[in-house]
């Protein structure tokens, strides 16, 4: 009976150990799985904040979510009642009373980052290098085309520099690539204006579209074909005002976000 006993006790221990230990490791493995859940949340920030890692980068907000602070209408030291802030984000309700806004500090090289969601058959876009030198925001500063591809009237699409750069064709449709989203949707927007000899591009979530070296001969030869081939301020600034179209149709921004470069000698100096 002893030796029945014994052998009973061991074949237990046999079992209940192995069983004890992977019970452990699950354990383990699960507090490691929320350790990382926690991380994850902890690095991923709310909208219109910065992450820690942002803020080691450089990178600076220009909307806080909560406020019109560091905007201004084009040559005006206030904000249009069309323009306000609505659910954490900087939104043009009423195009007819909001018109263009600037920010309130200029940038010469920098990397933008920006979020928008635009209204059905809307139509905005997004300028740099603005200077109060001309009549309106588009006499001094290239813009990038915002727009409902869909339903817009206007040929420039979303993404384009309007009337000088566009992508290439996708070979699927044979048409511009196209890499937005629909209506309703928020969209992202990469714009890096890089110091020359550097390449500039856009990307739209993620798509490259297309680069440029800014004023280079070929941007140069472009403006001369372009309908402000006889504004004699436009492109001309190496330095300006980021601003928002809002006279052309409803949309909303939020996470826009801007860290300063310098030319590194790479083709991206944003990396």
């Amino acid at each position: 009976m002893k030796r029945l006993t014994r052998r009973w006790t061991t074949a237990l221990a046999l079992v209940v150990l192995p069983a004890a230990l992977l019970g452990l490791r699950l354990g383990s493995a699960a507090l490691a799985d929320e350790g990382s859940k926690e991380k994850t949340k902890a690095d991923k920030a709310a909208p219109n904040e910065l992450t820690a890692e942002e803020k080691k980068e450089g990178w600076k907000l220009l909307f806080d979510g909560k406020t019109l602070d560091g905007w201004h209408n084009f040559k005006k030291d206030t904000v249009n009642p069309g323009w306000k802030v609505q659910d954490g984000t900087l939104a043009c309700v009423d195009p007819a009373k909001a018109g263009d806004i600037v920010t309130a500090d200029r940038f010469d090289w920098f990397e933008l980052s920006i979020e928008y969601n635009i209204s059905e058959a809307g139509n905005s876009g997004i300028m740099f290098h603005v200077t109060n030198d001309g009549e309106a925001i588009w006499a001094t500063g290239p813009e990038i085309q915002l727009e409902d591809n869909e339903k817009a009237k206007d040929p420039i699409r979303c993404g384009w520099m309007y009337g000088l750069y566009k992508p290439e064709n996708d070979p699927k449709t044979n048409k511009p690539i196209d890499a937005t989203k629909p209506v309703g949707e928020w969209n992202h927007m990469r714009i890096v204006i890089a110091p020359p000899p550097a390449k500039s591009f856009v990307e739209v979530n993620g798509v490259k579209y297309y680069d440029f070296v800014w004023n280079s001969d070929d941007f140069k030869e472009r403006v001369s074909k372009s309908k402000f081939k006889n504004m004699k301020n436009f492109a001309k600034f190496d330095t300006g005002f980021i601003g928002l179209q809002g006279d052309h149709g409803a949309i909303s921004f939020r996470n826009i976000k801007l860290r300063p470069i310098k030319d590194n000698g790479k083709k991206d100096p944003s990396k």
